[in-house]
């Protein structure tokens, strides 16, 4: 059941659109292209170890764009698929749990840019690249935990699906998207880290550029715990009150 239901949310997303999953890459893309301008030529923010700053934005922008889709899908899937849960019965985490299958899809495509931009730009990445699945699997926990949380709350308190967007689009400003991490001073360090995706955008760029690139441990450690803490509370909040489902919607 979760592989139709992924599958289904896979078809619709892109149906009736002209460009269908090209979308995928060009908002990564335009993204990338803003943030360069704004922070990297008027603003002259430094780039981690050297490396261009369209690739070190770039590899902000794969995990961010999959954590905040597969936040956003997630946050609303019980909602959307109200009919269905009023009607039939099965596990009613699967609903909450699909966007990430085809919010996957969308990464490795942009992914597939990001290697030709590093043939363009004649950028080696590092070996350190072999460990992305582990940022990626960390960037799933904090969406999915957040996104188990937030549907539940969603069924009751409607005012949610106004605030998700909101969280999105201040969480893409405060965490290091357009800018390296690198500029935040030591002592303020360890408390930005406590936005999990501080750990997920560090750990791409140092997976991906290594060389001078180093990665916080503490810091890094900090949104781990986070993320797995977001998890747990999202899992049990959802469990809890998905027997109301039904009743509330």
């Amino acid at each position: 059941m979760f592989f139709i239901l992924a599958w289904r949310d896979f078809k619709v997303r892109y149906k009736q659109t002209v460009i269908g999953a090209a979308w995928a890459v060009l908002r990564p893309l335009l993204t990338m292209l803003i943030f360069t301008l704004v922070f990297g030529k008027i603003a002259h923010l430094p780039s981690d170890a050297n490396a261009p700053y369209p690739i070190m934005v770039f590899t902000a922008m794969l995990p961010w764009y999959f954590f905040a889709n597969s936040l956003s899908e997630s946050a609303n899937a019980v909602v959307d698929n109200s009919a269905m849960i009023s009607k039939v019965y099965f596990p009613r985490i699967i609903i909450p749990t699909t966007p990430l299958f085809v919010n996957l899809i969308d990464f490795v495509i942009s992914f597939v840019l990001l290697m030709g931009m590093m043939i363009w730009y004649r950028f080696v990445p590092s070996i350190n690249i072999l460990l992305l699945p582990l940022f990626l699997l960390q960037a799933a926990i904090t969406a999915i935990g957040l996104g188990y949380l937030i549907s539940a709350l969603n069924v009751k308190y409607r005012d949610f699906r106004y605030v998700v967007p909101f969280i999105v689009q201040m969480g893409l400003y405060i965490s290091p998207v357009g800018f390296s991490s690198q500029i935040i001073p030591e002592q303020w360090r360890l408390i930005y880290s406590l936005n999990p995706m501080v750990g997920v955008i560090d750990g791409f760029r140092w997976g991906i550029i290594g060389r001078e690139s180093t990665l916080f441990l503490q810091g890094f450690s900090l949104s781990v715990a986070v993320s797995f803490l977001l998890l747990g509370v999202g899992i049990r909040y959802f469990l809890n009150t998905e027997r109301q489902f039904a009743d509330s919607l």
